[in-house]
């Protein structure tokens, strides 16, 4: 079995790579990357993986038994494009199983919903490609609001317009081990997963975090509108309003799913009173 992966040199797809290899072997897993180089450090094949560029895509994929198509950056209706791409090069080039890196949150009426529609859209042109496949939804990642642990800390608190809404998080390693075995185990052919820890609240998030670092956090829920003009101001209208969009789609409901992390991985996902007892014994 060879097994490609899109976006290596990212920070979740050297999660996947370095979880695919665990399973298999360095031999048998390929890293595709737009940029090579940047990949180069994984200990695997690298070959060009840009989604804009067809003919090198099917060259890439040559001798490739399953692709792992990690949903790419780009504006939306770009990415629909750039991911056809993807799934074209791999029916040209005879792979014959895609897994699909999506995500979970509110279809419409957000200013993230045009992503979400997006990833739909995806998974409607891979289901409808006549290969195996796997798709994934994802929770939201843990690793930014850890990240940003300063920044709450200087704040006094995490403000956002969740509200009450409860989150399923997730961490990239928990992803990267669910998509290796989704990658090497058929039993997963023709399934969705979302996959997620236990879904918590901001104030729970504060709580575990306060735990971790010793902190003295709150949570100040916010209106959707003030926290989209907080985000705009400091990170700018597209991504400010898109991560407006994120917690606005929290607050009513759309990130707090049944999980299936367990069916697509063998196990439970990581518990959240471990992962941040973890971090206090890291300190």
């Amino acid at each position: 079995m060879k097994i490609a992966i899109t976006a290596a040199s990212g920070h979740l797809g050297g999660a996947f790579v370095k979880a695919t290899v665990g399973l298999l072997s360095a031999e048998q897993v390929i890293g595709l990357a737009r940029t090579p180089a940047k990949a180069s450090h994984l200990g695997v094949e690298i070959r060009p993986g840009d989604y804009n560029d067809q003919n090198a895509l099917e060259a890439s994929l040559q001798s490739v038994d399953t692709l792992l198509l990690v949903s790419g950056m780009d504006d939306p209706d770009k990415r629909i494009v750039q991911h056809r791409n993807v799934i074209q090069a791999a029916k040209n080039s005879g792979v014959k199983k895609i897994v699909y890196t999506s995500v979970q949150g509110a279809e419409e009426n957000t200013a993230f919903s045009p992503v979400i529609q997006s990833n739909r859209q995806t998974e409607r042109d891979i289901i409808n490609s006549g290969l195996d496949w796997v798709i994934g939804r994802n929770g939201i990642y843990i690793e930014p609001d850890i990240d940003y642990i300063e920044s709450y800390k200087q704040a006094g608190g995490i403000d956002n317009c969740a509200g009450d809404g409860r989150c399923g998080y997730t961490t990239r390693p928990e992803l990267a081990y669910a998509y290796a075995k989704m990658l090497t185990e058929d039993k997963h052919n023709t399934q969705t997963y979302n996959l997620h820890g236990e879904a918590i609240t901001q104030y729970q998030l504060a709580d575990y975090l306060n735990q971790a670092f010793g902190t003295h956090l709150v949570y100040r829920p916010m209106t959707v509108e003030a926290f989209r003009q907080d985000r705009v101001a400091e990170l700018g209208e597209f991504i400010g309003t898109v991560i407006a969009g994120i917690y606005q789609g929290i607050r009513e409901g759309k990130a707090d799913n049944p999980s299936h992390f367990a069916a697509a991985a063998g196990r439970e996902h990581e518990g959240w009173l471990d992962y941040f007892t973890n971090l206090t014994n890291q300190r």
